[in-house]
């Protein structure tokens, strides 16, 4: 029986490349001079950290620019609140969106169901597993994920015959 899988996942050896980017562009820019503008990873968890919060949104925009370089959708990293940090500085973690949530994974179920396909949805875990007798069928279904607006970013792996 035919099966694919529908998943949210960041590649993050991109994602880390667009952050050196960032940061080597930092170090050129003539705006960023004598400035403690970088982006900063402590355990596992990503940090804008500036001096001002217009320097923060400029280094937003860069890292925006940088993923979509690097081929990483944009909306698999949200911003949290600014917080104050040692120095007078500011401090912008950056979230990772990784995984289905339960209602995006509702919705792509809800989807489907309307297709009327002869198909089968399960949960598993973070990610959605599509099995149904018909390859047609199954790639048909795709078409339709993608076309849904959603606010985060779906890959389609592990396809099988």
């Amino acid at each position: 029986m035919p099966t694919y899988d529908i998943v949210n996942k960041i590649d993050l050896e991109a994602f880390k490349n667009a952050i050196n980017g960032v940061n080597r562009e930092i170090t050129n820019r003539y705006d960023f001079k004598g400035s403690i503008s970088k982006i900063l990873m402590e355990n596992e968890e990503y940090f804008i950290l500036a001096d001002s919060d217009m320097k923060i949104q400029q280094l937003k925009e860069l890292l925006s620019k940088n993923l979509v370089r690097k081929g990483v959708d944009v909306k698999s990293i949200s911003f949290d609140k600014i917080e104050k940090a040692s120095g007078g500085n500011f401090r912008l973690p950056i979230i990772l969106n990784q995984g289905i949530n339960k209602e995006n994974a509702q919705k792509i179920i809800k989807l489907l169901k309307d297709l009327k396909l002869k198909i089968q949805v399960s949960i598993q875990g973070d990610q959605l597993r599509v099995s149904g007798k018909k390859r047609d069928e199954l790639q048909e279904s795709i078409t339709t994920v993608k076309n849904l607006e959603i606010d985060i970013p779906l890959n389609f792996i592990n396809f099988r015959d």
